[in-house]
């Protein structure tokens, strides 16, 4: 093989060869420690496919929203996050996340993770974090989050996203 053109598009297209698992990063907005689910801005969340593992000892994790995201400030600000890894049946989930035009908890289900930030409904597996820094990362921003609870469903699998679209799983299990 011989090295390609290095532009915007070819990196899309090539780096979609690595398959990804898609995520929704999740928090909730407080007041004197009650949470506002009435308020169209007491829940935020977006998708994000950017996620992984960073650390084992300290506990670490990250993830890489858009620079061009609105969510996400909102979320920095308030300093705790939760990361839903999304099971292969959450396709809808995941595109209602990525769409900036709905309510995005609209009759989605949740419940508090113990930092207080929305676990959905069904997902295969979910990680509570503390905030502790952020770098550069060009059109992105590298988030790194401190993990302070988590769990996972062995029943569930999760949601595979692959040269531009969900892959199946009867295209990824042997």
């Amino acid at each position: 093989m011989e090295s390609q053109e290095v532009t915007p598009q070819t990196m899309r297209s090539v780096l979609g060869a690595f398959c990804s698992g898609v995520v929704i990063v999740t928090a909730a907005v407080t007041r004197s420690g009650r949470k506002l689910p009435s308020s169209p801005d007491a829940l935020l969340g977006f998708t994000c496919q950017s996620f992984a593992s960073l650390s084992l000892d300290p506990p670490l994790v990250s993830f890489s929203p858009a620079r061009t995201s609105t969510t996400w400030p909102r979320i920095r600000e308030l300093g705790r996050f939760c990361v839903n890894v999304l099971a292969h049946d959450q396709h809808e989930l995941s595109a209602r996340f990525a769409d900036r035009e709905v309510d995005r908890f609209a009759d989605v289900e949740w419940r508090s993770s113990p930092l207080g930030s929305p676990i959905l409904a069904g997902v295969s597996a979910w990680i509570d974090c503390e905030l502790i820094a952020e770098h550069d990362g060009g059109d992105h921003t590298i988030v790194i989050g401190a993990v302070r609870g988590l769990d996972a469903d062995a029943e569930r699998y999760p949601l595979l996203f692959y040269r531009g679209r969900y892959a199946p799983w009867t295209a990824v299990t042997p």
